[in-house]
This record gives C-alpha cells, structure tokens and sequence, in this order.
C-alpha cells in the first residue's frame, strides 16, 4: 500500500479494456469519467476575492482543498474509466452508457470513483433490462466452493487483441466496474454482486489481468456477497480506533489462534489495545470487544434451534450484574452503548418474564421466527434501538433482509482488554456458560435489583463477591474456573487509588464505576447536541481491622456509611462526589467536592487519628496538556493523586447543617477544617452524619449535602 508505483491514466483505460476480453465483453463500451466542470466553476466563483482557488493549505475547510486539488488536476482530464457490467444467467454481460451531456460527469467529492457515479442520469426504461438478481438464501445448501483460478487462466489464453467478444446479448446494465489512479496506485471498485461464484470469477478475472499486465492492483467497492462457504475479516476506520471483525472459529484452539495473531498482528503495526486518560487511568480502546455466538450455517445456530439458551443466557446475566459491569467499558448505564435489561425501562422485566413463558419446553419442532419475534422490542436501549444492546439480536433472525438472518447473538458488554489472554479468558467464559446452558437450561425468575443495581454492584467489593459466586456455579457443574484469573480484570476495571495504614487500621480507595447519563438537547455549534454528564465520579472505600463501635470514618467532613463484609472487622462504602465542573452538567449550582480528605475519627476520644487525601487532578495545579506516553508515565500521574497523610486536626464537634441563603441546608464543606475558638483553646474538627441514603445504602453521596430545607 506505501509502495509509489509510476501509473498513469492511460495504464487505467488499458488494464479495463483487458479485463474486458477476460470476462468476454465488449471493450467499446468502456467510458471516460470525468469531474463536472459546471460544478467546480460554480464553486470556484463562490470563493471570496482574496483566495487562490489553485492553493490551499491544511488549514482550509475539506471542500476548498477539494477545489483545489481538482482544477489543478484538470477538469479536462479523464479521471478514470468505467465498464458497464452485470453477471446474466450463465455470463458476463455489458452495454453502452449514454448521457444527455454526451461524457460521465462524476458526482462531485472525494470519494472513489465508483461511489460518483451519476446513476439517475442513465436511461429509465431501457428496451430489454437484466433481470435483478436475489440476496443468496443463507438457509439453502449450496455445493462446495471450485477452483475458480485455472477457467478463468484458460479463458484467458484464448484472447488476443483480434479477440471478438463471445458475449453478443444485448441487454441494459446498471452497475459498473471501474478503474481509476489515485496517488500514483491502480485502484479497481468492484459492482454490487449477490452471488459467491460470480464475485469469485470476478476477482480471478482482475488477478489474472494484473498478471497478464504486470501491474499491481488495488481492490475496493462493495464487499463480497454473505456466503457461508467463505470467512471474512474486516478492518474498518473508526473514529479513534480501528474496528477488526475477525472470522468465526469452530474450536478453541482456532479461537485462540486468532485472538493472539490479531493482537501480535497489532503490536506489529504499533497498534495498541489499551489507552491512558489524561490523569493516567488506564482504560480500554473505547472499541469494544464484542462476542458472537452462532454456526457456521444459520440453520446449525443454537440460538435458533434451541430458544431456550438465550433465556438462559439472559437470565444469568441479569442474576450476576457483575458480568456486566466487570468486563464492560467505562460509560455503562441506560444510555450506553450495551445497556442491561434492567436499566431503563421499569416494567421491562415484567415483559420479559411473560415473554419468557411463550417459549415452548420441546425444541425439537421451534420455528426459527420465534426467538427475534419475541425478544425483538424487549432487547432493546430505552429509545428501542436493537443494535444497542447488552444481547443484540439485530442479526439473529431479522425480518428485513437476509443478510440479518445469520443466526447470531452479540454480546455487546465486553470492552477491549489490555492483554491476548485477557481477552481469552472472556472466551472461555462465554464458551463455558453456552455449554452449561446447552445441556441443562437456566430457568429461575428474574430479580429486581432496582437502585442496587447502580448502588453495590458499581463497587469493586460487591462486583467481586458476584463473579465468586459465577466461578462456583461453573465449578459445580463442572467446569473448572478459579477467581484469581479473574484478577487482572479487577485491576484493570477498578485500579488502586493508595492505601494505607493507621493503627493497625487497613485502609485501600480504588475505582469504582460511575454510570454516566446523557443530558437533554441543547444547541452547539454544529446542531442540536446531548451531551454526557461526566462531572461525578466514585471510588470504594475498604477498610480492615476497623471497629465500629469506636471508630468511624468521615469523607469532607460527614460520616461514610460504611457496610460490613463476610470478613470480621472489614467494611466497604462507596463515596460519590462532583469532581468537575463542566459548563453543561446536573446540579450547576453545587461545587466540586474534592480534593476529598478521609479521616478515622476516634469517637472515645473526640479526635481524628489520621487520614488521607485523594485528588482528581495534580495537586499541586500542573495541567497536564498531553496524554501519558506509557504506562509508566501514567502510573506516576495516578501516584501523584493520593496522599496517604494530611488528616483533618483537633478534636471533634458534630456540625450542625447550615442554612445558606437561599433556603438549601447545608452540610458546609468549608467547616471540616480546623477551628480555633475566641479563646485560643484546642483546634475542634468538625464533622456531620447525615441520614442513612434509603436509595443508595451502599455509598455516600457528597452531593447530597446540599438538600432541599422542606
């Protein structure tokens, strides 16, 4: 592809024309394309006065570069040329394309010659038309792929430049092959064609030619029909990462062969599955890493023969929310790209539970409509988009077309892990959990979670007692897991913030996870916008060898709720607070809570015995203005950020709520200080419990500080 090639136009209008002998049609029907020189003048006399249509720089809008690089081209120019070409019933058909303008102007932009065809301009009612041809049934058996190479070498031998074409039926085509030179490269665009044999030969066809020529090829246009006799990978631009859908596999060990090529093929090309937030997070690509499940044929899927593993599948999945959360990416929630069943739309497990009951117990006579009929509108995010969803089911048996009937379950709550055997492990989890389901289905009720769900199971404590209990069930039926693989997962979703030591007290603050929500509609400066509320963040609180009968432990001044574990003497919490600012968020009026000081409050004693801070940003005010350049570099930003010291001094003094203003009390943030009374006595620390959250038991919300004086 970097390769600089000495290709012409002319080496264009020659390689189509023999390609034309190989497929057997006329080359007289070959046609110049050229740019739409009315077009350009119209745009050129729309520039203002002081600009160079025939220079340009970076910094011009995408269409000026346009202008220019086309009239310093030529408009007279021939940028490529086109064959008017379609497969009829048993060969290559061609004819003539004539234009009201008497030459193919091209649509205008920058877009392969092929996507400008100006196709409305062709003739409405020819007098004999090819027959339109059929999406091939994926369903239907088809025979094995040939040799579709050696025919078409053959043909090829028996060609000449004297050579009349064998093809002499006339008949009106609307598609077109085409060829054109762009940065020095021969570039091929390929017609739509919905048959695997056809698109075969044509593909031999253009390797032979590119043989016979000597001349090196670019192969683009539309892709190959769905088959499946043949495998597929797809390398797709996205913004920010490049998306590759790899091939299916019919056994681990062709799974696992894949996943470590693709990753060592990545590392190769310094391509990286892992990023770093600006204050050093380490976070996943943003691409996902979304699993398929299916067959090789539609009709072998196990989804459709077997409805009953997609409600198991759904059903375990929505008794662990830890499947959900451990391996998903950082914006999760009813507006995210792989929302649960359960978030969102209230009454949605009531529906599903109905639909649930329609699915017949013997799977030996179920009509493969059944599963899409009766998931479709429950699968869904809260606007009923099927493709975003935790199971998608948009390609399982879709009654649109046939290219989304292909018997296929995504899993879409899966983001990119760091590490091949990372990824590996998600694998033979999902692997895992199919076999178990297969051989005896998962039939329980569904569970309410309600505002637990966005309560415990966002903290890395909850999160991993669930997935223990996920490991113990594969174990009793089985299949051997064990948690501590499991542990990179942990790390990587909710990393170490600091932790320290105070009397023989153990306490850790790590990540937790924040369910961002998108906002309403607001005007920008390219349309309407929603924007993501990304301005509160959250982190756990552990705590070890802790007493509760002595000590409490106050975050800015108002005591945590702090939930006791399985083990003795250890408790967890959350802490939810505003960490920024931003100029369109919830709650503009209330501040940033941080920098965040802990302090273990020694409640015999009236006095804070220690504590710790923990920042969102560089302490000491640097503005990083570029991203960490390893991990390194990001490990060291995320140092930065915690103090294990700096605890609030003197003794205590419950706070009482303070009335600002404006009617709201106010649990002060400026009162956790120090105090020094009139007389110059003890410094007095001041701290405030609030009532237990009914909602949110498991976490703290600082927000909550200001409240409503009813």
């Amino acid at each position: 592809m970097n390769k600089s090639y000495p290709y012409k136009t002319s080496d264009a209008k020659k390689f189509l024309s023999t390609l034309s002998l190989v497929l057997g049609v006329s080359d007289q029907n070959i046609i110049a394309a050229y740019e739409d020189p009315i077009y350009y003048i119209m745009k050129e006399a729309a520039l203002p006065l002081d600009v160079d249509p025939m220079k340009y720089n970076l910094k011009d809008p995408l269409e000026r570069r346009t202008i220019a690089e086309k009239l310093n081209f030529g408009l007279n120019e021939e940028v490529g040329y086109v064959l008017p070409l379609n497969f009829g019933r048993t060969m290559w058909i061609s004819s003539k394309w004539e234009f009201r303008r008497g030459h193919l102007f091209l649509l205008a932009g920058n877009s392969p010659l092929g996507f400008r065809l100006p196709l409305d301009s062709l003739i409405v009612k020819p007098h004999i038309e090819i027959e339109k041809s059929f999406e091939t049934d994926l369903f239907a058996s088809c025979p094995n792929l040939g040799d579709y190479i050696t025919p078409v070498e053959q043909r090829a031998k028996n060609i000449n430049s004297n050579t009349t074409p064998h093809n002499t039926y006339s008949a009106f085509v609307r598609t077109a092959i085409s060829t054109e030179i762009r940065d020095n490269k021969l570039c091929v665009f390929l017609p739509p064609i919905n048959d695997t044999e056809v698109f075969l030969d044509l593909i031999a066809s253009i390797e032979v030619t590119a043989k016979m020529l000597n001349i090196a090829v670019i192969i683009e246009g539309y892709e190959p029909p769905q088959d499946n006799r043949t495998d597929r990978i797809k390398v797709t631009p996205d913004p920010g990462v490049i998306e590759v859908n790899i091939q299916p596999a019919h056994s681990w060990k062709e799974l696992s062969d894949n996943l470590l090529g693709l990753y060592e093929d990545a590392r190769q090309c310094r391509l990286g599955t892992e990023k770093f937030a600006i204050d050093g997070k380490h976070t996943g690509t943003g691409g996902g890493n979304h699993v398929t499940l299916g067959a090789a044929k539609p009709s072998d899927s196990p989804l459709l023969r077997r409805p009953n593993l997609l409600r198991s599948l759904i059903t375990f999945w929505q008794h662990h929310p830890g499947l959900s959360y451990l391996f998903s990416g950082a914006f999760i929630g009813p507006t995210s790209q792989a929302p649960r069943v359960d978030e969102g739309r209230l009454e949605n497990l009531y529906e599903l539970e109905i639909a649930f009951s329609q699915i017949p117990d013997d799977d030996s006579n179920v009509p493969f409509w059944l599963v899409d009929r009766l998931f479709r509108h429950m699968l869904t995010d809260i606007t009923g988009n099927t493709h975003r969803s935790e199971f998608c089911i948009d390609k399982l048996y879709s009654p649109d077309s046939s290219s989304g009937r292909l018997g296929i379950l995504e899993l879409r709550a899966f983001d990119m892990p760091p590490h091949s055997e990372m990824a590996l492990l998600q694998m033979l989890l999902v692997r895992a959990l199919v076999s178990c389901f297969w051989k005896k289905p998962y039939k329980h009720d569904l569970v309410r979670w309600g505002t637990s769900l966005h309560d415990k199971f966002l903290l890395e404590h909850y999160v991993r007692e669930d997935i223990k209990e996920v490991v113990q069930f594969l174990n009793d039926q089985g299949y051997e897991f064990k948690l501590e693989w499991f542990d990179p997962f942990f790390e990587f979703r909710f990393p170490l913030y600091g932790m320290t030591t105070i009397d023989n007290m153990h306490c850790e603050i790590r990540a937790a996870i924040e369910p961002w929500h998108v906002l309403g509609e607001e005007s920008s400066s390219q349309g309407t916008a929603r924007y993501v509320d990304s301005s509160v963040e959250r982190l756990q609180l552990k705590i070890q060898n802790f007493n509760d009968e002595r000590y409490a432990v106050a975050c800015n001044g108002v005591q945590i709720p702090l939930s006791k574990t399985n083990v003795e003497g250890e408790y967890v919490s959350g802490v939810r607070y505003k960490a920024w600012q931003p100029w369109s968020a919830l709650h503009p009026t209330i501040g940033v809570d941080t920098p965040l000081t802990f302090d273990i409050i020694d409640k015999w004693n009236n006095r804070s015995i220690g504590g710790f801070n923990y920042f969102v940003s560089h302490p000491g005010g640097r503005n990083y203005e570029t991203f960490p350049v390893n991990s390194y570099e990001a490990e060291s930003r995320r140092i930065n950020r915690y103090w294990d010291f700096n605890h609030s001094q003197g003794g205590i003094v419950e706070n009482d709520p303070v009335v600002s203003a404006t009617g709201n009390t106010i649990y002060s943030n400026e009162t956790k200080r120090a105090i020094v009374d009139k007389k110059g006595s003890s410094k007095q620390f001041n701290y405030h419990q609030m009532p237990k959250n009914k909602e949110y038991p498991f976490t703290l919300d600082l927000r909550q500080r200001w409240i409503k004086n009813n």
